[in-house]
């Protein structure tokens, strides 16, 4: 079996959504899914994207993935580390972050995120990691990308807590609020990709990945979900960036004492 046939819906997620950066992007990612895709862009086909995290490195190139915002990595290879107070205030808040790189461990049909809790709030099923900088960078940052997996679990018709604001209940809500930043633009699963109606700004499913059906997406949707008219595949993975994803996966699970995969 060749490495294109063999690919993981993992992978396909990460090269889909790291296309989304563009050479010149000042990108806040966070860790996980975001982190990889984001690197895998810088690798490729954004090399000039500059990588902004959370404890401060601008600039930040690692040769590995970080484990946290506190990977000491991300500042070895930084042009530049700054108090995490500015990083917010002067950066994310000044306006000058043109991509926010977040994940969820829920999401709606207006791209609002939870990474709070499931369930109640005051007795809650599941106790979550909490907010951490994604609120702000939800709110400020010039647009978002959401990447995450695509569970009837994880897209729900309403989140339980919103941490996090998508489009709250669509049509010109951030505007109202007076949110600097367009807010979600895309959503990337390891089954579709999702962009906002122009007008409602409801997610609508724009690209199947190769081998999805529609039927498949609506099983993993917990609202029913609205398709483009004309629905495209996903561009499939080039040798080029499959290589060097798994490059970089490979590095980091033996940075990190991992056994690294074939």
């Amino acid at each position: 079996m060749s490495a294109q046939a063999a690919i993981t819906a993992t992978e396909m997620m990460t090269v889909a959504a790291s296309r989304l950066l563009r050479n010149g992007d000042v990108c806040f990612v966070g860790i996980g899914l975001p982190s990889a895709a984001a690197n895998l862009a810088r690798l490729t086909h954004a090399p000039g994207v500059v990588l902004i995290y959370e404890s401060g490195p601008i600039g930040a190139k690692p040769d590995v993935l970080p484990l946290s915002i506190g990977d000491g990595s991300l500042a070895e290879t930084a042009d530049t580390v700054v108090s995490t107070s500015e990083i917010f205030r002067y950066w994310l808040q000044g306006g000058r972050v043109t991509v926010g790189f977040l994940s969820a461990a829920q999401i709606d049909r207006f791209a609002n995120i939870n990474t709070t809790v499931i369930g109640d709030y005051a007795h809650p099923e599941v106790r979550l990691p909490g907010a951490g900088g994604a609120p702000e960078i939800a709110a400020c940052a010039g647009k978002v990308i959401l990447v995450l997996r695509q569970t009837a679990r994880s897209f729900v018709e309403r989140v339980d807590f919103i941490t996090s604001v998508g489009h709250l209940d669509g049509g010109d809500a951030r505007k109202r609020l007076g949110l600097t930043g367009q807010g979600p633009a895309a959503v990337v699963t390891d089954l579709c990709l999702m962009t906002p109606d122009p007008v409602t700004k409801e997610l609508i499913v724009t690209h199947l990945h190769r081998g999805v059906s529609p039927e498949k997406v609506r099983a993993a949707t917990g609202w029913k979900i609205r398709f483009a008219e004309a629905v495209e595949e996903t561009p499939h993975p080039s040798t080029w960036e499959l290589d060097t994803l798994r490059q970089l996966q490979r590095r980091t699970a033996l940075a990190h004492g991992r056994p690294a995969e074939a």
